[in-house]
């Protein structure tokens, strides 16, 4: 598709089933290296990604004022797709340009806005978009605690500040894996893929999951976080995470069955609103450290003809990392 069999290609399949002497790859310029020619960009600059078997939603965390980004597509009718795509996404100011037959004898390079895309187009193709007239502000927050609002959920959400300060806790890395205990909306597990990591989420209830895979879609996260229906202990999942979140539910069983499969260094979070789940954090922390918090929030809201706090319910969230055994 690319050119280059080492991106969106065989390329690293093959290697990783043969020996070392059994292959040998011969570099040549790809649709990458040939687009960035076209265009004049810095592909150190630009994003890239494979969309010829992957959602359009993958760029929502690329789709930003000033992005430049190239993207493979599956077929001659993809451009077009993408453009409506970008409009309804609200982008419908972004440039884009298609690059068609790329090094070779029918090669064909034009450009054109999304809200007036009118090309018809042939395959081997790839586009570029340009964000420099995107507005102020547009596009995905770079940083957890995104919006509630960008999240289809029944109300079951980790709110958008104490969503913040869980992540904050959960310290996601790329490349590692978070189990999502109660996954309500799934929420933290889209922000800690945003993040670079994976995730599993365990919930219980079908409209839920309903509910988790929906924003898991929105958000082109779907190859990133994997669903379990299921109640926890009982449905964890086989080996070991670098983190776990329970955001509710959280019981004397789960505790220990998770402590038993933390290895060192992994970290474990959880939220509590009742006081039974409260006492039960402060019993753990009182035997293992970490930290407890109690966290409180309220917002402005109107009273009468002035405005007043609005309290929400208190927080108190118990955050430990799992230490070597003495």
């Amino acid at each position: 598709v690319s050119g280059d069999p080492f991106w969106c290609g065989a390329g690293g399949s093959i290697a990783a089933a043969l020996e070392r002497h059994e292959w040998c790859a011969l570099p040549a310029p790809g649709v990458l290296s040939l687009a960035a020619g076209r265009l004049g960009w810095r592909l150190e600059d630009t994003a890239t990604l494979g969309l010829h078997a992957a959602p359009f939603a993958r760029l929502r965390p690329h789709l930003v004022r000033g992005c430049r980004i190239i993207a493979t597509l599956r077929d001659g009718d993809a451009p077009a797709a993408l453009a409506q795509w970008l409009v309804g996404q609200g982008a419908r100011a972004a440039r884009l340009t298609v690059l068609e037959r790329l090094g070779g004898p029918s090669e064909r390079v034009r450009s054109t806005r999304a809200d007036g895309f009118a090309l018809t187009c042939a395959a081997p193709v790839a586009v570029a978009i340009d964000g420099a007239d995107l507005p102020r502000g547009f596009g995905l927050p770079a940083v957890p605690g995104r919006a509630d609002a960008l999240f289809t959920h029944d109300g079951q959400i980790t709110k958008s500040p104490i969503r913040a300060l869980t992540l904050a806790a959960l310290a996601p890395r790329a490349r590692e894996v978070l189990w999502d205990i109660g996954g309500g909306s799934g929420s933290v597990a889209v922000e800690w893929a945003l993040a670079g990591g994976r995730a599993v989420t365990v919930e219980p209830r079908a409209d839920r999951i309903a509910t988790i895979r929906a924003n898991l879609d929105a958000f082109g996260l779907g190859g990133r976080v994997t669903v379990i229906e299921g109640s926890a202990p009982e449905a964890l999942p086989p080996g070991a995470p670098d983190a776990v979140f329970v955001g509710g539910g959280a019981s004397q069983a789960l505790l220990e069955a998770l402590w038993a499969r933390l290895p060192p260094g992994a970290r474990l979070v959880t939220n509590a609103v009742t006081l039974e789940t409260e006492s039960l954090l402060a019993r753990w922390h009182a035997d293992h450290g970490g930290r407890l918090l109690r966290i409180d929030i309220a917002e402005a809201a109107p009273l009468g003809r002035m405005r007043g706090w609005t309290p929400a319910r208190p927080i108190v969230q118990w955050s430990v990392t799992c230490a070597s055994p003495e």
